[in-house]
């Protein structure tokens, strides 16, 4: 992609409204602009982001055996009116009518819509286990949006729901949801910290948060900091109970999971949330099977969210410096950005140009920066949205053969070939 045709408005001053860094660092690189509060138009360089992370999410919810459909955004209120939930939300949740006066809803989740979907299909207990995710658009009419896309109102979520015959089915699904889970984080470079929490308006008795360390968290948790090595071989259900404490239990500090000497607290964005909530909507709303012996089970269901939008400034307040975002490659809008010192001069064009065929060719996402720029401003936008690798290019390079590679995360300069340069970024 040239620059010159491409889209991302960046700004040289901070906005004044933006109070943490991946806030300030979206609206300076140019991925979102605000459309009224809470909600934001994703521009092309945070759409790349925002599907690059939905794609991530969804290969590790295939290999865990879910099922990928597409519910709508507004839902009748009769649903939630069966599972009992239409009047306890809140007034986070946005009513309203259609033309012919009935009462609907745009959803903050999806529990009643696919256990109604469940209940209308499936009956047996052979067509169990299932698991079904959805990568969609939700709304929450929170009282004070803040912190941009970190607590809008208009979020991007990949919600799972499990249905399983047993409590200790419903067990496994957990354990699989957890597996995934820590793949998904690790696919991009973040550690994240499963910790007991409330299960809040969705219900139910077991509720883990998956929380990031950063000192703009509106969470506080408490942890023991050698599980934040937790993998996929050491992280099973029945160590979570017991190592990891929720902010309610330390009003009795006695009754903490957690060794006194080992815990320690910060603050953390949470990114991920998983539940088990066994038969509380699918006895309200009809989701019985027939079991082994003939009669009617309600299923066990558990539900395991994501929140994509909100992983996308996660990432950033975990890799950023000063000058701007560090992304890792696997979410990178861009994997390499070609910096042309001086698009006038003709010689210095045609490497710029060559190298740029050469890096589509094998399959490289790659940014040109063709504009007709100061080296300054180009050096300046290149680490704001913050490419893994820069490729600077000048009139020198010209004479010398050579071009400079630079790692943007480490900030590593390095002076090679140009077959050297696009070995090393193609890797």
């Amino acid at each position: 992609m040239r620059s010159s045709v491409y889209f991302y408005p960046t700004l040289k001053e901070i906005p004044q409204e933006a109070q943490i860094a991946s806030h300030r660092l979206m609206l300076r690189s140019g991925m979102i602009t605000q459309v009224t509060s809470g909600i934001y138009t994703w521009l092309p360089l945070g759409l790349k982001v925002l599907a690059k992370i939905s794609q991530i999410v969804r290969e590790e919810q295939n290999c865990a055996g879910s099922l990928e459909v597409l519910m709508p955004t507004i839902q009748p209120a009769e649903l939630w009116e069966k599972s009992g939930r239409y009047h306890d939300y809140g007034k986070e949740m946005l009513r309203i009518k259609d033309r012919h006066e009935r009462e609907m809803l745009y959803g903050p989740t999806a529990e009643e819509v696919i256990t109604d979907i469940f209940a209308r299909f499936i009956k047996s207990y052979r067509d169990l286990p299932k698991r079904f995710y959805n990568i969609q658009w939700k709304f929450r009419d929170e009282i004070r949006p803040r912190f941009g896309i970190m607590r809008g109102r208009e979020f991007l979520m990949k919600d799972n729901y499990s249905f399983d015959l047993t409590m200790e089915g419903a067990k496994a699904s957990y354990q699989a949801m957890l597996e995934a889970y820590v793949r998904t984080f690790a696919r991009m470079n973040l550690t994240a910290i499963p910790v007991r929490a409330s299960s809040g308006a969705i219900g139910g008795n077991l509720s883990h948060e998956f929380q990031i360390l950063a000192e703009t968290g509106e969470s506080e948790i408490f942890y023991d900091p050698e599980y934040e090595k937790l993998d996929v071989n050491t992280l099973t259900l029945d160590r979570l109970q017991t190592l990891y404490a929720a902010a309610d239990e330390l009003h009795d500090p006695q009754n903490c999971p957690v060794p006194l000497d080992k815990l320690k607290t910060a603050r953390g964005i949470e990114i991920g949330h998983v539940f088990y909530f066994g038969t509380k909507y699918s006895i309200p709303l009809g989701a019985y099977v027939m079991g082994p012996d003939g009669k009617q089970i309600p299923v066990e269901m558990g539900s395991y969210g994501i929140g994509i939008s909100r992983l996308v400034a996660a990432i950033i307040e975990a890799h950023h410096d000063e000058k701007g975002i560090k992304w890792p490659d696997s979410v990178a809008p861009f994997k390499v950005g070609i910096l042309n010192l001086n698009i006038k001069d003709a010689p210095c064009t045609q490497l710029c140009e060559n190298l740029y065929q050469k890096l589509l060719q094998a399959g490289v996402e790659v940014l040109y920066d063709d504009r007709d720029l100061g080296p300054g401003a180009k050096f300046a936008d290149m680490d704001l949205i913050g490419l893994p690798w820069q490729i600077i290019i000048g009139p020198r390079s010209v004479t010398s053969g050579q071009c400079e590679v630079k790692n943007r995360r480490t900030g590593e300069k390095t002076e090679m070939s140009f077959d050297d340069a696009l070995h090393s970024v193609s890797l």
